[in-house]
């Protein structure tokens, strides 16, 4: 684990710049939107000039969420920026490559994040690889600093805790989690708002990925293992958006047998994004994804391989299955 910054240091550092600018990583998820967004309205709300910034930009899904239309997709104009802040994002190089190029401007990078696999590649770091989101971080962060925390910050912060907790279903939801939202709510936040918004107001295209997933998912290791191969023909065909996908794995876990769940999707580039979950605690994802380049958490973890996707698909599935055979 790298080396903390205090609170109180960032804190510090985030008083003393005029201009900053705030990104999350690519393929944005609700915790890095609802993060990133909590953080810039809470600094705007202190009279600093916030750079929102996101490579791919917020997805469809998310757009709902109070500030998401001053979000921005980088330009090739350098900024002007004092300090600079990645949330949510395990790697440097996962901001993306326009966003991390534009980064560079600051003398200053602050990383906050809750992955255990970063590597503290900010000046200044908070890593909480305890917390389930980001946006508990922050939450915790900007009421012991006291940043402010109107309603709109509340609600990306939400947003944030509930969709990387899987609606607190997950083993990494605490005590601490419940209490924030508990704290959220008595504050008048409408979490039942929120969650029809979030998880209750799908376009029509995600429940055609539903139905192309449930008619073509594969099982292997007598069960135990459940994947699906999402193509770029079906892309196409629905004409599929980012955001689309989000939690659709979560589908795949309700399995009784399934131990553990993948989806591999066609990139660009003749790439395959794989995600994977486990839920036995004894089975370490981040470890499997980290054989083919990626990381993450223990029971929730991601990585690229080179495609086409049957092949990727058949090396990564070979790997998992003797994992799983193994804690038998």
């Amino acid at each position: 684990m790298p080396l903390n910054s205090t609170p109180a240091e960032i804190a510090a550092a985030m008083r003393a710049a005029r201009r900053i600018a705030i990104v999350s990583h690519v393929r944005p998820d609700g915790d890095a939107v609802g993060s990133l967004l909590g953080l810039a309205l809470s600094l705007r709300a202190m009279g600093k000039e916030v750079i929102a910034m996101l490579e791919d930009g917020v997805p469809e899904n998310l757009a709902f969420l109070p500030g998401a239309d001053t979000v921005i997709q980088p330009g090739s104009e350098p900024l002007q920026i004092d300090l600079a802040i990645a949330l949510d994002t395990a790697t440097h190089e996962r901001v993306g490559e326009k966003c991390k190029a534009l980064l560079d401007a600051a003398s200053q990078l602050v990383n906050i994040d809750h992955h255990p696999t970063n590597p503290g590649y900010g000046t200044l770091n908070l890593i909480d690889s305890d917390s389930p989101a980001t946006g508990q971080i922050l939450y915790n962060f900007l009421s012991e600093q006291g940043f402010p925390k109107d309603d709109a910050v509340r609600q990306n912060l939400f947003i944030a805790i509930s969709t990387d907790t899987g609606s607190f279903q997950f083993s990494c939801t605490n005590a601490r989690t419940h209490r924030i939202v508990a704290e959220m709510m008595e504050a008048g936040l409408d979490t039942a708002r929120l969650a029809q918004l979030v998880y209750q107001s799908y376009p029509l295209r995600r429940l055609e990925l539903l139905r192309g997933m449930l008619n073509e998912m594969q099982f292997r290791a007598d069960g135990r293992i459940v994947s699906w191969q999402l193509k770029q023909k079906l892309m196409d065909d629905i004409a599929m958006r980012p955001g689309d996908t989000e939690g659709l794995i979560d589908t795949l876990r309700q399995i009784d047998s399934v131990v553990s769940c993948v989806i591999f999707e066609d990139v660009a580039g003749g790439k395959v994004r794989v995600s994977a979950r486990s839920k036995d605690s004894r089975l370490d994802v981040s470890a499997i994804c980290g054989q083919f380049g990626g990381g993450g958490h223990r029971m929730a973890s991601g990585a690229r391989m080179r495609g086409p996707i049957e092949e990727a698909a058949e090396k990564f599935l070979k790997v998992l299955e003797d994992e799983v055979r193994r804690i038998d």
